[in-house]
């Protein structure tokens, strides 16, 4: 007989996890921080959201995210060199998506002037889901037996969580080595996998500051990596491990924050060959630092790119400055490349045929919602409901909260001008193995039915070879992040509040 997973506890016994679970996240900064302008010496935060026990997901497909993660580096590293295979897949959402035009005529009027840096790193995330093939009869949605990896979309720009389920994942097994999960479960300690996420990615800055060198300008005497972050940013338990982890290494980075935007224009320029030097505000009379690496968290909302925000973007893609990401490197990110990437052929233009073969096999069909062919055909699907509810509408926006699902897409497109419908792509629903979890966010602990989701971090520096080639520096897998949510909630963002981090229990199915 199979042991029910999770176990019911009882009403002590759920107590004293939860209280374990609140304790490890308070003494380890699993929290998300509470803005209030009210108080200036109260700093109030709350615990990120949680599973209470770790949730299957079978070994093999973990393994084939993680072998696979260098071959889709590869290719975002080789999309973002090509700005030409960039501007055909997004060039019919230039008129009409805000945040595609600002991204494109920034990138456009840095170009004039010519690049002084050759070299990028990619901090990158591919995110999957398990799926079931409702054709083949013989499959459950309630078993991950012969589930196959399909990709859910590929971050390239400010990829958070990676802090967040690197604590996770040692809470987990704190749980499991200290035997509080052994009445009920006796954990095998190794399947659940370490996660290194906040060390690889630190590693991976330190070598593209390492790339950069010293000091180019006369005026300044130190390098430093440079943080753009959002202003009242609630997320920094995530960031912040990556800048003191710069910090602590043996041989330090230093690495500063600047908010994006007049911030950038004020304590930052250019030389005139085009150094991005800083001059750290609470520190006026020493000399600039000159920036080695530019990391963005900040600027991927169209907000932000009002006329200040459009020059201080300008500023740092024209500088030598390494970008993390570059404009087109940013531009990756968005749907309509992942889109373009699916259609036949497209991806043999970056990889071998092999390559090729391994990638396709996680794509699900997606549709451009424009006057095509492909397109009249995806807007019979999205037009009708007995059809829509199989896909999901999606911008090219970031984070969750943006997407249309299911039957709810009909009406959406209706409440739209027509004009602004090749604005989406309409993706095909992958349909997730269902499992028992019990969840714990600040809305409350609540048990049910639960789907998760698997991302896995790619961290590389290339450099921009003779006639646009792209060669890499460095590829490696970063680590992985781990989302879980109830069935009947649609987004899984764990900040925005939709989801919880996990740490996937590694099963033989």
């Amino acid at each position: 007989m199979t042991q029910e997973y999770p176990p019911e506890l009882s009403k002590e016994r759920l107590l004293s996890l939860v209280t374990q679970i609140k304790d490890w996240q308070v003494n380890h900064g699993s929290l998300l921080k509470l803005i209030r302008t009210d108080n200036e010496h109260t700093v109030l935060s709350q615990p990120v959201g949680v599973s209470c026990f770790p949730a299957k997901f079978p070994r093999a497909r973990f393994q084939q995210a993680l072998d696979i993660q260098k071959i889709y580096n590869k290719l975002y590293c080789a999309v973002a060199e090509d700005n030409e295979y960039i501007y055909s897949a997004i060039q019919d959402i230039l008129p009409i998506e805000p945040l595609a035009a600002a991204l494109w005529g920034i990138y456009d009027t840095a170009k004039k002037d010519g690049s002084v840096q050759d070299i990028s790193v990619g901090i990158f995330r591919s995110d999957y889901m398990l799926h079931v093939d409702s054709a083949n009869s013989t499959n459950s949605l309630h078993s991950m037996s012969n589930t196959t990896l399909k990709q859910v979309e590929f971050n390239s720009f400010s990829c958070a969580g990676a802090t967040h389920a690197n604590k996770v994942v040692d809470m987990h097994r704190y749980l499991t080595r200290s035997g509080v999960y052994n009445e009920e479960i006796p954990f095998d300690i190794e399947t659940l996998p370490v996660n290194k996420n906040v060390e690889s990615l630190v590693s991976c800055l330190a070598l593209a500051h390492d790339t950069y060198g010293p000091p180019r300008s006369t005026l300044a005497k130190e390098t430093a990596v440079l943080f753009l972050v959002q202003p009242l940013n609630f997320n920094i338990a995530d960031e912040r491990p990556i800048e003191y982890g710069l910090w602590n290494r043996e041989s330090p980075v230093p690495a500063y924050r600047l908010e994006f935007g007049s911030d950038v224009l004020q304590y930052t320029r250019l030389t005139e060959s085009r150094e991005l030097l800083f001059q750290p505000p609470w520190l006026k009379s020493t000399n600039p630092v000159e920036i080695s690496v530019v990391y963005l968290r900040a600027g991927y909302e169209t907000y932000e790119y009002d006329q200040v925000g459009w020059n201080a973007r300008l500023q740092l893609e024209k500088s030598t400055a390494i970008k993390c990401p570059s404009l087109l490197g940013h531009m990756t990110t968005f749907k309509k490349v992942q889109q373009a990437l699916t259609k036949p052929g497209a991806l043999e233009r970056f990889l071998t045929d092999s390559e090729a073969a391994i990638i396709r096999e996680t794509f699900v069909p997606i549709y451009p919602v424009d006057k095509s062919e492909e397109g009249l055909h995806a807007r019979d699907l999205a037009g009708n409901p007995e059809t829509a509810k199989d896909y999901i509408l999606k911008p090219s926006l970031e984070g969750g909260g943006h997407n249309i699902f299911g039957e709810d897409i009909p009406g959406f497109l209706a409440s739209i001008p027509e004009s602004q419908w090749p604005s989406y792509i309409l993706m095909e629903k992958i349909q997730s193995p269902i499992a028992s979890g019990l969840l714990m966010s600040p809305a409350g602990i609540d048990g049910g039915e639960i789907i998760s989701e698997l991302g896995i971090l790619g961290t590389c520096l290339w450099q921009r070879a003779k006639g646009g080639r792209c060669e890499m520096l460095h590829n490696s897998v970063g680590g992985w992040t781990f989302k879980t949510k109830h069935t009947e909630v649609d987004e899984m963002s764990v900040v925005k509040g939709y989801g919880c981090f996990d740490t996937p229990y590694l099963v033989d199915t």
